[in-house]
Parts: C-alpha cells; sequence; structure tokens
C-alpha cells in the first residue's frame, strides 16, 4: 500500500441550505470513520482555527486513492491537495537510527 498525505479544506457553497449542509456533513462524518476504522485513513489531524485538516491515507495507487476521495459526499465543496509519500533512510530499520 501507498501512503498520502492528504490536506483537505471543506467549504460550505453558496445557495446550499441549512438542511442540506446538516445532511452532507453527517454523511462525511459516516464515510470518514469508515475510511478510519479500514485503514484508509491512517491518521488524521484537524488544523486549529480552519475547517482543514491533514490526513495520512493509504491505498494501493494515486487511482485507488482518486476514487475514496472522490466518494466522500463534500468532495464537491472540497480543496484538495495530495503529496504522495516515499519511505525514508531512516524508517527503514531500526539500526538506522542507532549509529
Amino acid at each position: 500500500m501507498a501512503e498520502f498525505l492528504v490536506h483537505i479544506s471543506v467549504r460550505r457553497p453558496e445557495g446550499v441550505d441549512d438542511n442540506s449542509w446538516r445532511v452532507t456533513l453527517a454523511d462525511e462524518a459516516r464515510v470518514g470513520a469508515n475510511y478510519r476504522h479500514s485503514g484508509v485513513i491512517a491518521r488524521i489531524w484537524r488544523l486549529p482555527g480552519t475547517t482543514s485538516n491533514v490526513g495520512l491515507w493509504t491505498a494501493a495507487d494515486a487511482t485507488e486513492l482518486h476514487t475514496l476521495l472522490s466518494a466522500l459526499p463534500a468532495f464537491p465543496y472540497m480543496t484538495i491537495h495530495v503529496d504522495a509519500l516515499a519511505q525514508h533512510y531512516l524508517e527503514e530499520s531500526p539500526s538506522a537510527t542507532t549509529s
């Protein structure tokens, strides 16, 4: 599995009524919880003072990640930035940090 650092900002668009927005956010929370439980979202952090978050996501590849992201109910209202991650030599083995 590949790891990706995913930055997500959500913005409620003008013209979306309160009830529709509440439903979208509830659906988003349900899907997000499923992703977290299944390991798709390995870690996630809120960025204080914003409606943004950053998470460590896992997927087979970038195509699968795109499928997962675009399945989020609030996807049409998101700005997403993805950084693919490569293994660092310090992560290769415990002995690499003790030498």
